[in-house]
């Protein structure tokens, strides 16, 4: 079964920092292109990052580019995503899925930007 654990949300205020973890399991996670995602109240799911199965090709929305950062680590089964420079716009619950499999996505973790 895959299991997907997403942390390191919280309430931010704008201009700070967070760093999202995904711990996966269940699936052979090196094998997988990675992606994250997010919702934002009343809103749709949007695409924020993906990342190849060794994490040498990433792209991004165009939103958050030169402000967040994926990485990941294959030893570890770990997804990462550094968030800088934090918008009220980015006000979401983040899920991190396997590329092209959003329905992966379990509880999330919810980052909040206000002052």
């Amino acid at each position: 079964e895959v299991q997907l654990v997403e942390s390191g949300g919280g309430l931010v205020q704008p201009g700070g920092s967070l760093r999202l973890s995904c711990a996966a399991s269940g699936f052979t996670f090196s094998n997988y292109a990675m992606t994250w995602v997010r919702q934002a109240p009343g809103k749709g799911l949007d695409w924020v990052s993906s990342i190849d199965s060794g994490g040498g090709s990433i792209s991004y929305v165009d939103s958050v580019k030169g402000r967040f950062t994926a990485s990941r680590d294959n030893a570890k089964n770990t997804l990462y995503l550094q968030m800088d420079s934090l918008k009220p716009e980015d006000t979401a619950v983040y899920y991190c899925v396997r590329n092209g499999y959003w329905d992966d996505r379990d509880q999330g973790t919810q980052v909040t930007v206000s002052s």
